[in-house]
């Protein structure tokens, strides 16, 4: 079996040290705030390059609560890529704003800057720039966009830690980043969890305690908050884990590089392009094809796992009837019913690899 994730596998490779930071956490009974998430908030901000990393109990919180501190006029309208995971948009509605898709670029797949300008009206406040599938989005441009209309540009970094555009690490370019630590990401905890990254004080406090309750001092609520925390056990491990992510993440780039050179030739599929400014760090690997249930299909058959991100674009699900724009004529509109997710990480061999790429070609010929 090719395995397009191997969670499994990966702990193995780690058990030692992992087991030791558990057994640690429970020790000292340190399993809300303390020590090991303030180390793991300051080794992240360090890998990050920002001066400010606030832990909180998952991605989806993380957005809502950047949302939150901007302190945006309610009912504002914010752009979202109409390709992404729905929470990119779920957190926008629920903080009480208006949310507004853009297309995606064709290459590489995230927010096409074309189509974002055209989204751009009065009521626009924000743009969440996500770094889809591990590439950076062009952030020059977007913020030439936000300088022109004074928006806000929030990163959306759940698939991408470590990417990077330019020489600068996504999470430390727009006024406020989130990440995702779901286990399946390229740096994933062992249940849910996730952070907020900035270079502004004045937002990571207001962060910190929305996250908090309201409060910085216990019991001193300033206002009403949440309660979303990064808990003392996940942030241990994902302080163990952030030492390999860069080994990881050359693996991943290297898998990424021996389908793009031996697929290359396949006339029947289109393979993600690299822009020259991009450290695409690979969370997903995503070719397309019309023949993608098909094909995925054949390779199941032959013990090759593969996954579809996403098979409904954001404006065509239930969720959006109300927006209209399942119906507009957009590229993620029509490429979703083709995308298809090969495997990748740094569980996969050669061997692996070959038996991918051969498959695909067998299937083609």
């Amino acid at each position: 079996m090719v395995k397009f994730l191997d969670l499994a596998a990966q702990y193995q490779t780690i058990k030692q040290e992992i087991d030791a930071a558990i057994h640690g956490v429970i020790a000292k009974a340190a399993f809300i705030g303390g020590e090991y998430v303030s180390k793991f908030e300051q080794e992240f901000a360090d890998y990050t390059n920002v001066a400010h990393c606030i832990g909180v109990a998952n991605g989806t919180d993380a957005i809502e609560i950047a949302i939150e501190a901007l302190n945006l006029p309610k009912g504002s309208e914010i752009i979202v890529p109409a390709n992404s995971f729905i929470a990119s948009s779920e957190a926008v509605t629920r903080q009480g704003h208006k949310v507004v898709f853009a297309d995606c670029d064709a290459q590489s797949y995230v927010i096409s800057i074309d189509d974002t300008k055209k989204r751009i009206t009065h009521k626009t406040k924000a743009i969440i720039a996500v770094h889809l599938y591990g590439h950076p989005c062009d952030m020059d441009a977007l913020q030439d966009l936000a300088k022109q209309h004074d928006l806000y540009i929030l990163e959306d970094c759940a698939q991408s830690h470590g990417a990077e555009y330019k020489g600068k690490k996504v999470g430390s370019i727009g006024d406020i980043a989130t990440f995702s630590f779901y286990p399946g990401k390229n740096l994933g905890a062992y249940g849910d969890g996730g952070a907020i990254t900035t270079n502004n004080a004045d937002l990571a406090k207001k962060c910190r305690m929305i996250a908090n309750h309201g409060r910085i001092a216990k019991y001193d609520h300033e206002f009403e908050g949440r309660n979303s925390r990064l808990d003392g056990l996940q942030a241990a491990i994902l302080s163990v884990k952030l030492k390999y992510l860069s080994d990881w993440t050359d693996k991943r780039i290297a898998v990424a590089d021996y389908y793009l050179a031996n697929l290359k030739d396949v006339q029947q599929i289109v393979l993600p392009v690299r822009q020259e400014w991009a450290k695409q760090v690979y969370h997903l690997f995503v070719i397309r094809t019309d023949k993608r249930d098909d094909l995925a299909k054949f390779l199941s058959d032959k013990e090759i796992q593969t996954g579809v991100h996403y098979p409904i674009s954001l404006p065509k699900l239930k969720a959006y009837d109300y927006t209209g724009q399942g119906a507009e004529d957009l590229f993620a509109n029509q490429s979703d019913t083709t995308l298809l997710s090969l495997p990748i990480g740094e569980h996969l061999k050669e061997q692996d690899l070959a038996k991918v790429v051969t498959a695909i070609k067998e299937y083609f010929a």
